[in-house]
């Protein structure tokens, strides 16, 4: 059977792609076209995980494709805006650093059992939770970014050139550089568990407790 949420995914990074290349084109309507495009890119990411439960085809490979897709897209975009000097050279390295780091951590998590967001997340403090896991922080951390890749195009229209939205765009800018790092600290300072040579002291997931109770009964 066709997996149609992977196909989504893939799809969403040639067409960020082509939205990228089209910024670098000159026109009005060319920029318009990338605005719409980008706006649809960014909605899709949402749209492959309702697609993936609602046709029941959910796995991990499918959970990987769509985080490496996430992390191509969101650094193809941070890398034309800079190369087209709309943000600093220090954002998209920033954004590349935290990215690396996380998914690595988050990767070695996942082969003990654990996972990013969940009842199983790796997170151990309320604290950590809430920045990383809570669905509030991770609603706000996709609004401001898409916000901002959105904002960054629009203002560079003959439509909004000459307002505020420029402005407006790189407030969201340095909001987002924000929340990566205040999400992305708190996963690196509380994976020590996962490094520990005695497995004793690593933290039992959920599922692990769960079979070690009803092993009682």
């Amino acid at each position: 059977m066709v997996n149609v949420a992977n196909i989504v995914t893939v799809s969403r990074v040639g067409l960020a792609l082509i939205a990228i290349y089209m910024l670098s084109l000159p026109g009005e309507g060319v920029r318009w076209a990338a605005f719409w495009l980008t706006a649809f890119v960014i909605y899709a990411d949402a749209l492959d995980g309702y697609l993936a439960r609602k046709l029941n085809q959910t796995s991990k490979f499918g959970g990987i494709l769509d985080i490496a897709g996430d992390r191509v897209v969101e650094m193809a975009y941070w890398i034309a805006f800079a190369a087209f000097g709309w943000v600093p050279l220090w954002v998209p390295l920033l954004f590349t650093v935290r990215g690396t780091f996380v998914d690595a951590i988050r990767s070695h998590a996942s082969e003990q059992g654990f996972t990013a967001f969940g009842a199983k997340t790796m997170m151990q403090s309320g604290l950590g939770k809430f920045l990383v896991a809570s669905n509030f922080s991770r609603f706000t951390y996709a609004v401001a970014k898409a916000l901002a890749f959105c904002f960054l195009i629009a203002a560079r229209t003959e439509m909004f050139s000459k307002t505020a939205l420029l402005m407006v765009a790189d407030v969201l800018v340095y909001i987002t550089a924000a929340f990566c790092v205040l999400r992305g600290l708190p996963v690196i300072m509380e994976s020590s568990f996962l490094f520990k040579t005695d497995q004793a002291a690593v933290p039992k997931t959920p599922e692990e407790i769960e079979n070690g109770e009803a092993s009682k009964k």
